[in-house]
């Protein structure tokens, strides 16, 4: 089991992504931040980029992400990827390499939540092919450039979803069950926990560090696939449409949502950490049956030896 324990941070779940970047100097750091064009992604380039780092935003529409980031200027550069397509991943991660620059920061944070089934790639379920293969790849074919940094840390966006399931050992792409998109999300959470287990295991020893984040409750573009009548269901919004009272309690704000990944990403407190879930700015307590839904980590997501068996499993996947 990784060590679960806080470590008196600073910061707090209201905190924002510009609040922990203030007094960090990022100057000659390069960084890559999947899904940096939207929600919670963009709040993390900006933070990223007002400390000094330069960054690459992969995308699958690369036209709408240079739109959505010209704010921003040229030390903000925009790459064609699909994390669903093995082929876009490798293309995308080989220019990196050839281009012979370090990178020092590997933000994991694109995803999807709850979509309807879909097959891609050899038969695989969509939201584990996205959220966990394609970043697994990804990580992989980044190594190099990892390593070449001498210190680098690798943040894996993971979720409080990871409660909804473990990794579904006999049928993980739904082939033999009726597929649950939930059940599905959940796994998928779970296996970014994990494969950050197992990477800091791997590469801590060339300088490369590993950590995932549940960045908290957010209304983004990741719920584009549900319909307001179950958001109302879920709790989320009220009868009328508009965020309930428990979300307005509980919800961040995308600054606020992007400070757990910024924190992970940047902070000296955790020099000579990794392998660890983090979780409003700060490493999560280890949970258990009477944890609660919003908080704390399961053992089954830090678990050494299901991260193991996770990597192991995923390279068999994709050869």
């Amino acid at each position: 089991m990784t060590k679960q324990a806080p470590i008196n941070s600073p910061f707090h779940a209201k905190s924002t992504a510009l609040d922990v970047v203030a007094g960090v100097d990022l100057s000659g750091k390069y960084a890559i931040v999947t899904g940096g064009y939207s929600g919670i992604g963009v709040e993390t380039v900006r933070a990223l980029l007002s400390a000094g780092a330069d960054i690459l935003v992969p995308a699958l529409d690369a036209g709408r992400a240079k739109e959505a980031l010209k704010e921003f200027g040229a030390r903000v550069a925009v790459a064609t990827m699909d994390l669903s397509d093995l082929a876009s991943v490798r293309k995308f991660a080989g220019d990196v390499v050839a281009a012979g620059k370090p990178v020092h920061l590997l933000i994991n944070n694109a995803g999807v939540m709850a979509c309807p089934e879909t097959r891609v790639g050899d038969n695989w379920e969509l939201q584990f092919a996205t959220n966990h293969i394609g970043h697994f790849a990804l990580t992989n074919e980044l190594a190099p450039s990892l390593k070449k940094a001498k210190s680098a840390r690798v943040v894996c966006l993971s979720s409080t979803g990871h409660k909804l399931s473990p990794i579904r050992w006999g049928d993980i792409h739904f082939t033999k069950e009726p597929y649950n998109k939930w059940v599905a999300y959940g796994q998928s959470k779970t296996a970014n926990s994990l494969f950050a287990v197992e990477l800091d295991a791997r590469l801590k020893d060339d300088g490369v560090r590993a950590f995932a984040v549940h960045p908290g409750g957010i209304v983004t573009p990741l719920q584009r696939h549900l319909d307001q009548e179950e958001m109302i269901a879920l709790g989320w919004l009220g009868p009328d449409g508009e965020l309930s009272e428990m979300a307005k309690q509980m919800f961040k704000t995308p600054e606020q949502g992007a400070s757990t990944t910024v924190w992970a990403a940047t902070s000296a407190m955790l020099d000579g950490e990794g392998g660890v879930y983090c979780e409003n700015c700060e490493i999560a307590m280890l949970g258990g049956d009477a944890s609660p839904r919003w908080a704390e980590v399961q053992p089954y997501a830090v678990d050494k030896n299901e991260a193991a068996r996770l990597w192991e499993e995923t390279g068999r996947m994709i050869g």
